[in-house]
């Protein structure tokens, strides 16, 4: 209950915040749907309203804009209501099956997104041995990797998708990509830390029972790099979502939650454009929760949690 009170105080406040800052971006828009009502409102002109801005127009017709601006087909920022009604109409109301579902998308997404986030995973983790114990790959891997980060993901994306589709691969496989492009690295330096964890005391020790680097990685730097590893995992699974979402909007997909992105952003359906949002954030937290789940009953098992 401790815990769960302040999280709830953040939460009203975000709410309230969102609900106080629909009134000057939806002020325009309440304007004009008043004067269609036949409502007079102030400035009255149309070249007053141009040089007003939103916040102006909102204390200039303050009944106007808490009676319009929460119930816009098509606001500038949709209401919190407005957002949680159209998530309940696409989550629950649809069919899991129809196109309208938001599930549908987000299991369409889900796909590229665990397969990119294992094979990211298993190429992070695989340059974390090399580089541990490569004194070469430290100098010349590691650069590198830092390096591929700066590349913009939405300059890149676009670029694997159409050099992959030059050899006739499609579909999964590219987004997957994308994924595991963006999910690698914060495993790969995860891993490195966590391998490098034991100390100089525990190593000597290993080295006095004349332990192999095999009977060395295996008894003492994997576990240590545990907490490490599952730590970078849980980083790396967002990731990995948003490079699915990226790989689905330069090939105009129908598909997917960047479809949903993208058709709203067609239409201007920008209750739909953040639902879909707020639908990427429920499946990248509940993907998180799940390795925290793996995390917790693992470290369990071996002894190493409290």
């Amino acid at each position: 209950m401790r815990t769960a009170l302040p999280i709830l105080a953040v939460v009203a406040a975000l709410v309230a915040l969102w609900y106080a800052a629909c009134l000057p971006m939806n002020a325009q828009q309440s304007t004009l749907l008043a004067e269609r009502a036949g409502v007079s409102v102030t400035p009255a002109t149309a070249a007053e309203r141009r040089d007003r801005s939103g916040l102006a127009l909102a204390f200039a017709n303050p009944g106007v804009a808490v009676e319009h601006a929460f119930a816009q087909e098509r606001p500038r920022l949709p209401a919190p209501h407005q957002v949680a009604a159209e998530l309940w109409d696409s989550v629950v109301d649809k069919r899991v099956t129809s196109r309208r579902s938001l599930v549908f998308h987000a299991g369409i997404t889900l796909a590229p997104t665990l397969l990119g986030f294992a094979i990211g995973s298993l190429l992070g983790i695989a340059l974390a041995v090399g580089i541990v114990h490569s004194r070469v790959m430290d100098l010349s891997v590691m650069p590198w990797a830092i390096a591929s980060q700066t590349i913009p993901i939405l300059a890149i994306a676009p670029m694997i998708i159409v050099v992959l589709n030059s050899v006739g691969i499609q579909g999964l496989l590219p987004k997957s990509i994308i994924s595991a492009y963006l999910s690698f690295f914060p495993v790969t330096v995860g891993m490195v830390k966590g391998l490098r964890a034991p100390g100089s005391a525990d190593l000597d020790l290993m080295r006095t029972w004349n332990a192999s680097r095999l009977r060395t990685f295996l008894s003492l730097r994997l576990p240590t790099s545990l907490p490490y590893l599952f730590a970078s995992l849980k980083i790396a699974i967002a990731a990995a979502l948003v490079g699915a979402i990226i790989g689905e909007l330069p090939t105009g997909a129908v598909r997917g939650l960047g479809a949903r992105l993208l058709a709203g952003s067609y239409y201007g359906q920008t209750i739909q454009i953040w639902s879909a949002l707020f639908g990427a954030a429920i499946v990248a937290a509940m993907l998180v929760a799940t390795i925290a789940l793996i995390e917790r009953i693992t470290l369990r098992r071996m002894g190493l949690a409290r």
